[in-house]
Formats: C-alpha cells, sequence, structure tokens
C-alpha cells in the first residue's frame, strides 16, 4: 500500500478568496471548484509530505503549510508587491532553506520557501 496524494483542507465560508493568494500569487492551477470546495493544484510531480512540529524553527511559531518554488525571490517581491502580510522577512536558515512567511486571506500562516543550493 502507498500514499497516492496528501491534501490539505482549509475551512472558509468563500473559497473564491483562495483565488488572490493560492491561483494569483503563487500560481497553483484551479483543478476543481464546485462552489464548496475549491481546489488548487500543480502540474509537478514531488513527494508526499506531511509535517508535524512543534516550533517552525528559529524560534517561529509552526506555519500552517509549507509550498516549495524554484525562485523564493521573485516570490517575495512578488508577495509584498500584492499586499499580502509577510508574517516572517526573507531569510536563509542553516539548514539549507531560504525562505519566508505569508499570511494568506484565511489568517493562515504559509512557509514560503527554497532549498539553498
Amino acid at each position: 500500500m502507498r500514499v497516492i496524494r496528501i491534501v490539505a483542507n482549509v475551512a472558509t465560508p468563500d473559497t473564491e478568496l483562495a483565488r488572490s493568494f493560492y491561483g494569483d500569487l503563487l500560481g497553483l492551477d484551479v483543478v476543481m471548484n464546485q462552489g464548496r470546495i475549491a481546489t488548487f493544484a500543480t502540474t509537478v510531480i514531488g513527494r508526499q509530505q506531511i509535517s508535524f512540529a512543534s516550533e517552525g524553527g528559529s524560534g517561529t511559531a509552526v506555519p500552517d503549510l509549507s509550498i516549495e518554488f524554484d525562485n523564493v525571490e521573485a516570490l517575495y517581491e512578488r508577495t509584498r508587491a500584492m499586499g499580502f502580510d509577510i508574517v516572517y522577512p526573507l531569510t536563509d536558515k542553516p539548514w539549507g532553506v531560504r525562505r519566508f512567511y505569508a499570511r494568506d486571506p484565511f489568517g493562515r500562516v504559509v512557509n514560503i520557501l527554497s532549498h539553498i543550493t
């Protein structure tokens, strides 16, 4: 038996609020929209992961989601330009990632990162 997919579900009374952050900012495609549920996805196939943490590293709170990108610097500037709340600045971490935290329209904290090569 193997895991096929892991899906994060965020409760909201208005699924359309997700479009600006997850669609317009992060570039995810709407792959299903039934009104009561809207699913955003990417065509890139990656590892299935779920993490459990007591803190987010460097004394930060545990983010609700972590999403890895190939160019975190460009996404940081785009997040600022679009006016989303950055709750932790773009920072290189000793464990080999460059990341920042942004707040989505639902108040969730999203860890946006790239691995440092």
